[in-house]
């Protein structure tokens, strides 16, 4: 008997829920499906996307998840990279007499001199007692060799890291820097040795680089997943972190710095290192109309093309189910004042034609990024807390709505939309993009911050 072919996925044919493919069984469809924690690079022409061990409904398999993909949309499976659980992460969580997860999370993966590295994520039902390992290979399909430990964490003790989702940047003079943590006390950093990928120092956890507020004595929630990247244009280091429960509120938060050891500055000039929460918080659950919204976004992956253009990878979990989890990748682009904003839809390769004053008037659903404190983590966290569009609409004679003295100026790429006598200026980013919820081919899409950086969202309607 033949083999089935694949199913290849197109724009068309991605939907928010996969109950017929979902299963380990279908494994060769799941294309964009059951993915989590995404970790993508560019090799040649094709991207590689590394993520934890998930799947809807069904026992997962341990050994972290690969697929490949040409366009960013349709994701072929390649397999695990891992025959089960690595041996000797398996072997430290045993020493301290717990029990591993039958599952590895958070991979991070990156490529040094012919070397491709895969970092893993160890934990168990023991609180804090987690590892995070680093295997080699010389493709980035494998196999992998697995080479050590690079930093554990074990319950007790004065510092309460929890070694899981590592991230490592390397700086234009070649030191690597680690990043990684997930609740307790936050994000911690330490040096890598280059040659061998591991801890300059052996049995270094680091120092602490970032944490949550706190409110009335409760963690306002969780922070984890930190991406570290070096933007050469803008000479600086960003740290995208995680905040809140994985399957409601989880949200994307930014900081940046000038050195890689930090410290890391949010929007207002705070250092994300002290008992305050951070913006812009750039990506949260959102729902435009005609669509049950999505959740859970965040945990990211930040990879960019050969032309430098930057991309953020995550899952999304759909409103009306979210236990199901969908790969997104949009694309990012950057203020004239260095922050990262993204796309309010997922990359479709759409067509980038010129968009003039003319083609900007009319309809939009916009969204304005607030946030609720909900102290707490997976208990007390139990709704998404969606960001909801509401209507925008953009004059011919250069007002908005029915405002006369709500404008709005366009400089491409830059539209400004400038709200009472300037107490609230959008500078939003245009482009065109798919209108995924309408099943439009394109449309004009919006993307910024405002003067409090609080971020906005928009899409043309009609």
């Amino acid at each position: 008997e033949e083999p089935v072919a694949a199913k290849v996925y197109t724009v068309d044919n991605i939907t928010d829920t996969y109950y017929d493919v979902a299963g380990v069984e279908n494994v060769a469809n799941w294309g964009p499906y059951n993915v989590h924690d995404p970790s993508v690079i560019k090799v040649g022409t094709t991207y590689y996307c590394y993520n934890t061990d998930v799947s809807f409904g069904s026992d997962v398999r341990p050994g972290i998840q690969i697929r490949k993909s040409e366009d960013l949309i349709n994701w072929e499976w390649i397999g695990w990279a891992f025959n089960g659980l690595p041996s000797k992460g398996a072997a430290y969580i045993r020493s301290k007499g717990g029990t591993p997860f039958q599952a590895l999370w958070a991979p991070y993966v990156m490529k040094v001199g012919d070397e491709y590295r895969l970092y893993y994520s160890l934990s168990s039902s023991t609180g804090r007692l987690s590892t995070m390992g680093l295997a080699t290979s010389d493709s980035p399909e494998g196999p992998w060799v697995e080479k050590d430990l690079v930093v554990s964490s074990e319950p007790g003790g004065p510092v309460q890291t929890n070694a899981i989702d590592p991230s490592v940047v390397v700086t234009p003079a070649g030191e690597h820097w680690f990043y990684y943590g997930s609740a307790y006390d936050g994000i911690y950093k330490l040096k890598l040795n280059p040659q061998t990928g591991l801890a300059a120092s052996p049995g270094d956890t680091g120092s602490r680089v970032a944490q949550r507020g706190f409110t009335n004595g409760i963690v306002n929630g969780n922070i984890e997943g930190p991406e570290v990247i070096y933007n050469e244009d803008q000479n600086k280091y960003y740290m995208f972190i995680a905040y809140d429960w994985l399957q409601t509120k989880y949200n994307v938060r930014v900081g940046r710095s000038d050195t890689p050891d930090g410290p890391f500055y949010d929007f207002n000039g705070l250092d994300i290192n002290t008992e305050e929460d951070n913006g812009p918080m750039i990506l949260a659950p959102y729902r435009f109309d005609e669509h049950s919204g999505w959740q859970g976004v965040s945990h990211p992956g930040v990879f960019k093309d050969d032309s430098g253009q930057y991309y953020m990878a995550h899952q999304g979990r759909p409103g009306e189910n979210s236990f199901f989890m969908v790969l997104h990748v949009r694309k990012i682009h950057w203020t004239e004042d260095g922050w990262p904003i993204v796309s309010p839809e997922r990359f479709a390769d759409v067509a980038q034609t010129t968009i003039t004053d003319t083609d900007l008037v009319g309809n939009y659903e916009q969204i304005i990024f607030g946030y609720t404190v909900t102290p707490g983590y997976a208990d007390e966290q139990r709704y998404p807390d969606f960001q909801n569009s509401i209507d925008l609409t953009l004059n011919a004679d250069g007002s908005i709505n029915t405002n006369a003295n709500d404008v709005w100026s366009y400089d491409a790429p830059w539209l400004t939309l400038n709200f009472g006598d300037g107490t609230f200026v959008d500078k939003l980013y245009v482009e065109r993009g798919r209108d995924w919820e309408n099943e439009v081919e394109s449309t004009i899409l919006l993307s910024g911050l405002n003067n409090e950086g609080t971020a906005i969202w928009g899409k043309k309607i009609n």
